[in-house]
């Protein structure tokens, strides 16, 4: 592990956004540890650490206009990056189960779009950003991530970058171990 992987997981640990336990993912794969990002978003200066190393891992040849970010997990860290780009941040959140556009936000043909999530594991919900930002016409350029729980696994059709990769291991409901199988299981939210 690098000194800047580490560096990362320490401002986890010490904010208490990397859990240990049994929880039940957004997935529904069940797993023994938990990125819970916003408890980092508990604390700003965390937040703009964070994406400050987000950011500088993004190539320059990335160039876009919008950051979208999916509620509630991308939020404070999709509008951090667009902060520290000086680009126009919109979100999508749930309605009748699917990631939609709501409040008005528009996206113009050929709008240059960077995705922004805190956590993944198998990348549904950025699957369904970057879906939105084609149907309404713009272009999806890179995803930014904090943590890319696949440890590279999960793969989209445009360029992405996390400043964390890691597998922890998961787990199908009825494929447990009994030693996590033993804790009760929690569903912390997303």
């Amino acid at each position: 592990m690098t000194d800047s992987e580490e560096k990362i997981l320490d401002i986890f640990r010490k904010t208490g956004a990397l859990m240990e336990g049994h929880f039940i993912l957004r997935s529904g794969l069940h797993s023994g540890h938990f990125f819970q990002c916003a408890r980092v978003c508990e604390h700003i200066d965390r937040v703009s650490e964070l994406v400050s190393m987000l950011v500088a891992k993004l190539p320059e040849s990335i160039k876009f206009d919008t950051v979208l970010a999916p509620a509630m997990g991308g939020l404070v860290l999709g509008q951090e990056v667009a902060r520290q780009t000086n680009s126009r941040f919109i979100f999508a959140e749930k309605e009748n189960g699917n990631l939609v556009l709501r409040r008005n936000f528009k996206i113009a043909k050929g709008e240059k779009i960077l995705v922004v999530e805190d956590v993944i594991t198998r990348g549904g919900r950025v699957d369904e950003c970057i879906n939105i930002i084609r149907t309404e016409g713009g272009e999806p350029v890179a995803v930014a991530l904090l943590v890319d729980r696949s440890a590279g696994k999960a793969k989209f059709d445009i360029p992405h970058f996390s400043l964390l990769e890691m597998s922890f291991p998961t787990y199908e409901a009825d494929k447990i171990p009994p030693e996590l199988a033993s804790i009760p299981a929690t569903h912390p939210g997303s």
